[in-house]
């Protein structure tokens, strides 16, 4: 049995997969913020025979992002080099809001107090100019035992040419203080730029401990309950490693919770031949978006992060704070919805659990899209009363009636939820109509149809068991490993050979790295990239190059072709008359891994009625709508709205205006009538 597991905000979901009965089964738990591990070994007991009978388990954790957006991660203690020790809070000079007379650079994790200066000094081709002064180091050692930090970051100039001087301090602390954790920047972002390889550095060390703590618990308890297979862990970049890699990389786990959905419709766009999908996670707590173009996932080589740069590749997913637990407030005479959110406990006023102030989801009980008696299947009851009684309050400081106010509540997250969309595609020249919408989380299709309107989107894709659909993603990934290396020279003249060279030492260091993990040579894959710009840029465009296409091909004419091209789509022009040059190499290395068939998941309780009428409330009237249950629905048979379509793991709303039918794979496809 294979299982995949994402913990979000407020329920962590689970997919599993039996390879002998070839059957896919969902379920649904409250998380644990406490410990999250709790969750995940119930659910895994729940859905497996015993642990020892998984022989594959991936998922998806928040820990070490929590631990940075709530400040909870270990002091550092930052070792850079002799003159440069303010480079980190000097940061850059650019203004990430410009009209903002209010702006403040982010604040850095590390204290000036908490740098430490070490003498020893390389030249830009890392070169040794003056030796590794020990006596700082040992001063450093005495200071992290006597002052009880938990982690050490070593930022050196020009490390991630030559390594040794940041090598030497982590064998020192490894002989000193075998217990405390120790980042290196060449390890970490072997690429220039000082103040990104330094952040980034700082990060890693900064949720380290957290990470590794959380996975050795994790893995501890559940191999004490019988589990004998590997356990792996989503990536930033889309892939997955086994949980013994991630302690050695957890920075590489920062994004890995959402990424899981990014995975499904790289996944869904294959399986259906949609090359290019709009991907939107309404969960409990946060709404996530993504892009799939040409059938591939959007990845960034950086990621910025509350303004603080991280050099990792990472799926490019912009997060809002809006989801079924969101809740509604005053300010100022008008309606705000979020980013403040009930979460799992004590949740929306209809769980029952004590919540008292109007969300999301209770408005949408109080519309009657929500079927109190099914949610996630029956196996949780809703309070509609309380629901309705949370509204009462807001409703009548803003002067409205409890419907009105609980259809207010959706439209303002919805044109949250829209902006966050165009934040992702219109900002970056992307037109949002040239793509189909992918709707999944437990709310994600209760809003898709409303987004679709306001973006004017033609098409809504709800998936199979869209409420455990990023947990299905996780199922259909690859182990990953990301190699970098920069290589500055105009690609006029460049040396191809020495290129050609560091590209298979980059492949021979991939190749390592996957056999460590259990991969054999015939599932090993690679992908060469390269980061180009016009002379006098700052930043780059990747470009992806053939195989050995180095050595076989006029490289540089063509390579520089694609870059002016790719270069054109992303920002509307190109100079093709003007040079360009190399600025960094990049590896993919990927294990492919037996994936499970994609077949329908969708369920119903046993002796349910096929189809019921019920009255739902869209544009302030009640319409007598249709509720039937997924399972039901024939391939290719249309249902007008208003319907309510249920399964296990979500409700998907299909308003007046759409009508909606099941494609012959089990996924559910919304249209506005008009197009």
């Amino acid at each position: 049995m294979r299982i995949a597991i994402d913990i979000g905000g407020t329920f962590t979901d689970f997919v599993s997969y039996d390879e002998v009965a070839g059957e896919y089964a969902t379920t649904k738990l409250p998380t644990t913020p406490d410990d999250p591990s709790r969750a995940v070994l119930e659910g895994m007991e729940a859905l497996s025979r015993s642990l020892d009978s998984l022989g594959f388990v991936v998922h998806g954790t928040t820990v070490g992002l929590n631990a940075f957006l709530q400040r909870r991660g270990e002091r550092v203690l930052l070792l850079s080099t002799a003159g440069v020790g303010d480079l980190y809070h000097i940061a850059r000079g650019n203004r990430m809001s410009m009209y903002n007379v209010h702006y403040r650079k982010p604040k850095p994790l590390v204290s000036l107090r908490d740098i430490v200066e070490v003498r020893g000094r390389l030249d830009f081709a890392g070169n040794e100019l003056e030796p590794l002064n020990e006596v700082d180091v040992e001063r450093a050692i005495g200071r992290v035992r006597d002052e009880g930090f938990g982690a050490v970051a070593v930022a050196f100039l020009f490390s991630y040419v030559n390594s040794a001087h940041e090598q030497r301090v982590a064998e020192m602390f490894a002989d000193a203080l075998p217990d405390v954790s120790v980042s290196v920047s060449h390890r970490v972002a072997r690429e220039w730029r000082e103040y990104e390889r330094t952040s980034s550095a700082v990060l890693d060390a900064y949720i380290a401990p957290t990470v590794r703590r959380y996975l050795g618990k994790f893995e501890h308890e559940a191999r004490a309950r019988g589990l004998e297979s590997d356990i792996h862990v989503m990536q930033s970049s889309g892939g997955i490693l086994t949980a013994r890699a991630a302690r050695d990389r957890p920075l590489q786990t920062l994004l890995s919770g959402p990424v899981g959905g990014a995975m499904g419709g790289a996944g869904l766009a294959q399986l259906l031949g949609r090359p290019n999908l709009i991907c939107i996670d309404m969960g409990g707590t946060s709404f996530d978006v993504s892009l799939i173009t040409h059938e591939r996932p959007d990845v960034a080589p950086e990621v910025l992060l509350e303004g603080l740069p991280i050099l990792m590749p990472s799926v490019n997913i912009h997060t809002i704070g809006a989801g079924g637990g969101s809740l509604a407030y005053e300010e100022a005479g008008g309606l705000r919805v979020g980013p403040e959110s009930a979460g799992a406990a004590p949740g929306p006023a209809c769980y029952g659990r004590g919540g008292t102030e109007p969300t999301v989801t209770d408005a949408n009980v109080v519309l009657g899209r929500i079927d109190p008696s099914y949610f996630l299947g029956g196996g949780m009851s809703i309070d509609a009363e309380a629901a309705e009684r949370s509204m009462e309050p807001l409703a009548e400081k803003l002067g409205l009636e409890g419907r009105q106010l609980a259809e207010g509540i959706l439209d303002v997250i919805n044109l949250k939820m829209a902006q966050a969309i165009r934040k992702l595609t219109v900002e970056r020249g992307i037109e949002p109509r040239d793509f189909a919408l992918v709707a999944f989380g437990g709310a994600g299709p209760m809003h898709a149809a409303f987004l679709a309107t306001e973006l004017e989107i033609d098409e809504v894709i709800v998936p199979p068991a869209p409420g455990a659909f990023s947990a299905w993603g996780m199922l259909q990934t690859a182990i990953r490993h990301d190699l970098s290396q920069t290589y500055y020279a105009a690609a006029e003249g460049a040396d191809l050979e020495h290129l050609e060279e560091l590209y298979v030492e980059l492949e021979a260091e991939a190749r390592e790295l996957l056999h460590a993990e259990g991969v054999d040579d015939a599932a090993i894959r690679m992908e060469r990239l390269i980061d180009i710009r016009y002379i006098g840029q700052e930043h780059a465009v990747q470009i992806a190059l053939l195989p050995d296409e180095i050595r076989t091909r006029p490289f540089v004419d063509e390579v520089s072709e694609r870059f002016h091209s790719a270069h054109e789509a992303r920002h509307g022009h190109a100079n093709r008359g003007a040079p360009v040059e190399f600025v960094a190499i990049r590896l993919v290395g990927t294990g492919e891994l037996e994936r499970a068939e994609s077949r329908p998941l969708a369920d119903r309780p046993e002796g349910a009625i096929a189809e019921r009428r019920r009255a739902v409330i869209f544009g302030g009237r009640e319409h007598e709508t249709s509720v039937v249950f997924r399972a039901d629905l024939e391939p290719g048979v249309p249902i007008d709205g208003p319907a309510i379509v249920e399964e296990p793991t979500t409700t998907t709303v299909v308003p007046p205006g759409f009508v909606a039918s099941v494609e012959p794979r089990g996924s559910l496809v919304l249209a506005r009538k008009e197009s």
